[in-house]
This record gives structure tokens, sequence and C-alpha cells, in this order.
């Protein structure tokens, strides 16, 4: 039986919580939960080339970008900031692996990666509420809700800051495998309880 395919984009400048969230939901074995076998990859811009953090810890990811052919999930954990612009090889990444299928997540600041896409024309989108504003203005096609934890869209999902990113990765175990599952990653992670991203949060908290 395939193993589903979730791929997660590191980059050079990456914060390592942002990058920890979907390794710690995805890349782990969490058959014991309920989650089927995984095959999780981390991709870069390069393969085996160090990739610098903030807090000045170094990283390689074994995958280019290419690892996102067949991908079920791509999940954009952050970027730079909302300045940076973003290279056409990650936006041409992120537009083939949509079009063939694969459902894309934008966690936090990854959220303008996916508007530099056009994946986000036409829907509801969530970022850092600090951000929120200038997620709008640049992009004028998008519906910003800064008072949300998370928005599904779909195939297109989008995140606060930085523990709404792992509340949005439970979301979508509750999704695809059931509350059981998410329930028990909750447990075993000894992380809050359920927190369903449509009512108005205090955005700060997230």
């Amino acid at each position: 039986m395939r193993k589903p395919v979730v791929a997660a984009i590191a980059f050079d400048g990456i914060r390592p919580f942002h990058l920890s969230v979907p390794c710690l939901v995805f890349g782990e074995d969490r058959t014991p939960e309920g989650l089927p076998a995984i095959d999780f990859r981390v991709c870069a811009p390069e393969a085996n080339t160090l990739l610098r953090t903030e807090s000045g810890l170094g990283l390689m990811a074994p995958y280019d970008l290419s690892g996102l052919v067949g991908a079920d999930l791509v999940i954009m954990p952050s970027w730079l900031n909302k300045d940076a612009p973003v290279p056409e090889a990650l936006t041409s990444a992120l537009r083939g692996a949509h079009a063939a299928g694969a459902i894309v997540v934008g966690l936090c600041l990854g959220a303008f990666p996916l508007a530099a896409a056009g994946l986000l024309d036409g829907r509801a989108a969530a970022t850092h509420w600090m951000h929120a504003e200038d997620l709008a203005r640049r992009y004028p096609r998008i519906t910003v809700r800064p008072d949300v934890l998370y928005v599904d869209e779909g195939r297109v999902l989008t995140s606060a800051g930085k523990t709404a990113a792992l509340d949005l990765c439970i979301h979508l175990v509750r999704h695809d495998y059931g509350a059981a599952a998410a329930n028990g990653l909750v447990r075993r992670l000894v992380g809050p309880g359920y927190r369903p991203g449509g009512p108005a949060m205090n955005r700060k908290l997230a």
C-alpha cells in the first residue's frame, strides 16, 4: 500500500521552531496514535546544502524541490519575512504541486509564498496577526482573516502564528484520519485540547 507523502519546505534563514511543527506531527512514527506510516520529505531549493537558521543552527534537507512531485500534502512552514521576495522556483513548485492534486498549506508567514504563487487568489486566508494587513494590501484578491487560528479552503489551508501552526496540523490529522487519531496525538504531545480555526480568538495569543 502506498504511503501518504508529506513534504515540508525548508529554506535558508528558517526558524527551527517553524520547521519542527510539521516534522513533529508528520515526520515521526505516529502509527501508535492511529496515523499511517508516512513518507515524510524535507525539501529545500538545493538538496544536501547547508541552510542557516535564525538561531545559528545549521541543517540540510535531503530533497530539493523535486521532492514535492507526488506529494499529497505540501507544507510551507513560514517565510523569511513579509517583504522577502519569493523565488520563481519556489512559486513554480508550489503551483505544480497544487495542480497535481496536493493539498498545500502555509503556516504563519508561509501564506506569503502561497500568495505569491497565486494559490490564495479568491480565497480566505490567515497569517500572523502582525502581518495580516500587509498580506491584504499586497494581495487584494485574498480575504485575509486576522481573527482566526486557521482557514481551511479545502486544498489550500493557512494558519496564524506559531502555536496556530500546530493547531492546523492537528486539524489536518483530524480531517484525514479521524478524531481518535488527533486526540491521541494531542495526548502524546501533552498539548491543549482541540481548538477550531473559525471562532474569533485573541489573535495576539496565536
